[in-house]
């Protein structure tokens, strides 16, 4: 089954890529859940409109991304959140939140696609996850979540 992806899936491709998958895998997963849209010989303008929409969110070059990942880690983003007794969280932070939080404290403008939270953060203190910049290039960032 050939999909066109809208979105980057970890193992398979980028937003824009053509890529042939078992139809189950299509059909069940990555079509409901947006991240992927059927392939038609039509479908060739989607491409080159999601292909310049990456490029343009895209960091530059490399050389870019290293120099935003310098000043991402030198950083501490502090994150503020509805907090109940004890520090629980209301739910949990989301990477919307963490990407603003991080284009307010650093002003480099950072895609919430690109930021990695490993396990859902659902209380105050310190944490850390990870801005991919580059295909080379990710930052570790230290958040600070505190209550609001």
């Amino acid at each position: 089954m050939k999909l066109i992806l809208t979105q980057e899936v970890d193992g398979l491709g980028a937003a824009g890529d053509v890529v042939d998958v078992k139809p189950g895998y299509g059909r069940n997963y990555l079509v409901p859940r947006g991240v992927a849209i059927a392939w038609t010989r039509g479908a060739e303008k989607t491409v080159e409109s999601i292909k310049a929409a990456r490029s343009a969110r895209a960091v530059r070059d490399q050389a870019h991304a290293e120099e935003i990942k310098s000043k991402l880690q030198g950083a501490t983003v502090d994150v503020k959140v509805r907090a109940g007794q004890g520090g629980r969280l209301f739910g949990a932070v989301t990477v919307a939140e963490i990407a603003e939080a991080i284009t307010g404290a650093t002003g480099e403008s950072v895609d919430k696609r690109t930021i990695v939270v490993t396990n859902p953060i659902k209380s105050l203190g310190a944490h850390n996850v990870s801005v991919k910049l580059h295909d080379e290039v990710s930052a570790a960032v230290s958040i600070n979540v505190q209550a609001a």
